[in-house]
């Protein structure tokens, strides 16, 4: 497979006992929890913004 030893062991601990179906949906959940802290990330940066804009000088 040309991984090392290393990667073949993190790889075995972390999903194991895991069928590849809840691989598949763990990985979902992962993408999902990107792209939602982004989100989020993004709306306190605009919020910070328009509060700045906001305040009087």
């Amino acid at each position: 497979m040309e991984v090392s030893e290393q990667t073949f062991h993190r790889w075995r601990n972390q999903y194991g006992g895991m069928k590849a179906t809840e691989v598949k949906r763990l990985k979902e959940l992962e993408q999902e929890n990107a792209r939602l802290k982004n989100l989020v990330a993004d709306l306190s940066l605009d919020n910070m913004i328009l509060k700045e804009a906001a305040r009087p000088n």
